[in-house]
């Protein structure tokens, strides 16, 4: 008897408790058992500039009315509203601003009482300022001219911080046009494009493949010192090509203009060029030879550009041979305009020039030079420009003056 007295107070008890904990559940359901609201699923997290973009499945459940996000410790949410469109599973996908890093977010969807259903959590990352500080434009290690159009080859790039392409900007007749060359290229060909530096370019990059957003250096604008001869003159040797066959004597083939002064042997009808192949290999050479007691006196030998030279600076460069006497003298010129190159008289109008070694001892044939020169001139704006040289060399019977030009080129420097 004394154990049933002890089961039916257990028994007893058990009711009591059983009755006051679903009398303590019932204050917060009053009508009766929570329903949940059917959670999100299948979750993906796409990455983004200072943003991200979420997409899941929400199930067939008429009931829910919003979605909230939340992450940074609840601190950061995001609500949304929500209205079924189909009866079974939708498709929910939206975008919205997070601060940079990696997240944890808690979604959960909400009825119209407020009812919450189970949180449901995922990983993503928003990539930000941090990431643009490990992004670097691709280098450009050079770049080649010639008729058919330009060539820029790029070095490698570091693919760690998801470099996808190179964007180059070019005005052509008068239109900006974008040229996109992938990373896993090595140059970059623009057909009938003559780009005269700067150019203007910026690397494109994504920190993830999936990222919905891209990245983008600032654009950038490269100088890049470059060879345009090419481009701008012709018959720049080395082989300088005469204008008629003949023997030692000749005179330029065009572009270049040969004035009569410039024209001191056979009669006065050559001058100024030389098929020796004394000094170097290719015969051909533009030159100036004073043995014989025939002088030059204001000779002049130019070319003008085929083209507008574009504004900036540059630098006629050649390499000759000089045995001139010191009462002569050579000036390789520079000069705006199509009208040729000055006189002694105006070389200070001249855009740049350069005075030809000329310390050989008069009546010897030393001292000499030989080795490359230059000389700079900037344009403020585009214009054709006139290249060659003025020659004033004094005759002596023998031995007289000697001057010998193997190539001339024009490079753009900035």
């Amino acid at each position: 008897m004394k154990y049933a007295h002890i089961i039916i107070i257990l028994t007893i008890s058990t009711v009591v408790f059983s009755c006051s904990k679903w009398d303590d559940f019932l204050k917060y359901t009053e009508d009766g058992e929570i329903i949940y609201p059917g959670r999100m699923d299948s979750i993906k997290i796409y990455p983004g500039n200072e943003r991200v973009r979420l997409e899941g499945l929400l199930t067939a459940d008429p009931k829910v009315e919003k979605i909230v996000i939340r992450w940074n410790d609840d601190k950061d949410s995001a609500v949304f509203p929500y209205q079924k469109k189909n009866a079974d599973k939708d498709t929910f996908s939206t975008v919205f601003p997070v601060d940079e890093g990696s997240k944890s977010f808690k979604i959960a969807t909400y009825d119209q009482w407020g009812n919450s259903s189970v949180n449901v959590f995922a990983i993503g990352t928003s990539y930000g300022q941090n990431f643009r500080r490990k992004m670097q434009n691709r280098p450009i290690s050079s770049i080649i001219y010639d008729s058919t159009g330009t060539s820029i080859n790029w070095d490698p790039m570091d693919l760690s911080a998801g470099p996808q392409y190179t964007e180059i900007e070019i005005i052509k007749d008068g239109v900006t046009e974008s040229i996109i060359t992938p990373v896993s290229s090595e140059t970059t060909f623009l057909e009938n494009v003559t780009l005269i530096p700067p150019i203007k370019y910026r690397t494109i990059f994504k920190p993830e493949p999936n990222c919905i957003d891209t990245f983008a250096t600032d654009f950038q604008l490269k100088n890049i010192q470059a060879d345009v001869t090419n481009l701008y003159l012709s018959n720049a040797g080395p082989g300088f090509i005469r204008a008629t066959e003949g023997g030692r004597w000749g005179t330029l083939a065009s572009p270049w203009i040969t004035n009569d002064a410039a024209k001191n042997k056979e009669n006065k009808t050559t001058g100024g060029y030389s098929s020796d192949q004394r000094w170097w290999d290719t015969p051909g050479q533009i030159a100036w030879d004073t043995w014989g007691n025939t002088p030059v006196v204001d000779g002049k030998i130019y070319q003008v550009t085929s083209q507008p030279l574009p504004p900036g600076t540059y630098a006629v460069s050649f390499h000759y041979y000089s045995e001139l006497q010191a009462n002569s003298s050579v000036y390789c010129i520079a000069a705006a305009g199509k009208q040729g190159i000055p006189s002694l008289s105006g070389l200070s109008t001249a855009l740049g020039y350069f005075s030809l070694y000329n310390k050989a001892n008069i009546g010897e044939t030393a001292p000499t030079f030989e080795g490359n020169q230059n000389f700079s001139f900037t344009l403020t704006q585009a214009q054709f420009v006139s290249i060659g040289f003025l020659g004033n060399i004094v005759g002596d019977k023998d031995p007289g003056s000697y001057l010998a030009v193997q190539n001339i080129s024009l490079i753009k420097t900035n």
